[in-house]
């Protein structure tokens, strides 16, 4: 019999991350749009069962008042989705502003996580969200601020975190960091490691682990002094390192995002040598999706994991907007459940 749990998100920032009205980026794609797609996708006579959301504009305004927040509560739970995971607006430009900033900008990334709460408070309390965390990340582009004193950095982003997990605590919320190889301070498998332990808070924050983005922390990109892999790894090789660095992290991780990566790492806007999505099928595909998946999974229901989430940030527009994408998609992730889930 196949499994019925994890059950399976789709994510809806692609419409918005990377887009917008800047000289060659593409059109933000409406969330609407994004809820049809996921509603439409089929693989086997199986459907997604919800979508994690991004509290930024032009998809949701964090400071909408509660009529409107319930409008689209019921809205989405109409389409036969629940929402899940929510993305916290904590980079500067947004709500909030760098978790090792002064004083300032640290009181404004408190209040993005705030605001984050409140919206899921509402969408608990309405029914329409029954599993999922709150998104966070230092929102300190790039490492070279972290680098010049790494000590002191990891030590005030943990200090913000701290205080961002009591607000989600009274808020009967979990916080989880993203492992992103552009975010200071959480820009390799151990500087990631040492900021969860630094916080120690793990009952409230945990680890939001992305496929793509941690294999490029085997590879050392923006921390080369700690690679776990050399440019020339065979598969032995990397199946060994993949498993020692998720030993380390999987304790912590309360979060999963199923993703495809090429090994490219590029910038854009103000990102830092991030990491490429790319659909399951492509052929430059670095990873066993199914195979990786499952040594994240192991666990996963003893620390309150109930859906996985796919991730392709920054993917063309007309891939977005094409059907064969989102079935390939939950094809892949029906496929991870079916062999690494739970009943």
């Amino acid at each position: 019999m196949s499994n019925c749990a994890p059950k399976l998100h789709n994510a809806m920032w692609p419409g918005v991350v990377g887009k917008g009205d800047d000289a060659g980026q593409e059109p933000a794609i409406r969330l609407g749009r994004m809820l049809d797609l996921t509603c439409a996708a089929e693989a086997g006579g199986q459907k997604f069962d919800g979508v994690d959301l991004f509290l930024y504009s032009p998809h949701i305004d964090p400071s909408s008042g509660d009529y409107e927040l319930r409008l689209l509560a019921e809205s989405i739970q109409r389409r036969g989705l629940e929402i899940g995971s929510l993305v916290a607006p904590v980079w500067p430009g947004t709500m909030g502003d760098s978790a090792m900033g002064d004083a300032e900008a640290r009181a404004k990334f408190l209040s993005a996580v705030e605001s984050a709460c409140r919206v899921a408070r509402l969408f608990d309390d309405c029914g329409a969200r029954k599993s999922g965390v709150i998104r966070i990340d230092s929102a300190e582009f790039g490492v070279n601020k972290w680098k010049s004193d790494p000590l002191s950095g990891t030590k005030l982003i943990a200090e913000t975190f701290r205080e961002a997990a009591r607000i989600a605590a009274d808020a009967g919320q979990r916080l989880a960091a993203e492992g992103e190889i552009c975010w200071a301070g959480m820009h390799s498998w151990r500087d990631m490691l040492d900021l969860l332990e630094e916080v120690d808070m793990p009952q409230t924050l945990g680890f939001q682990a992305d496929l793509a983005h941690t294999y490029l922390y085997l590879l050392g990109y923006n921390a080369p002094e700690h690679a776990m892999l050399g440019a020339d790894y065979c598969e032995e090789e990397f199946y060994l390192a993949y498993q020692l660095m998720v030993d380390r992290l999987r304790p912590w991780t309360i979060d999963l995002h199923i993703a495809q990566n090429d090994g490219e790492v590029f910038g854009a806007g103000s990102h830092d040598r991030t990491g490429k999505h790319c659909l399951p099928s492509d052929p430059n595909g670095k990873l066993d999706i199914v195979r990786c998946a499952s040594y994240w999974l192991e666990g996963a229901a003893s620390r309150g994991v109930q859906h996985i989430c796919w991730d392709g940030c920054m993917f063309p527009n007309s891939v977005l907007d094409s059907p064969d994408t989102w079935n390939s998609v939950l094809e892949v992730m029906i496929k991870v459940r079916d062999l690494h889930g739970w009943n």
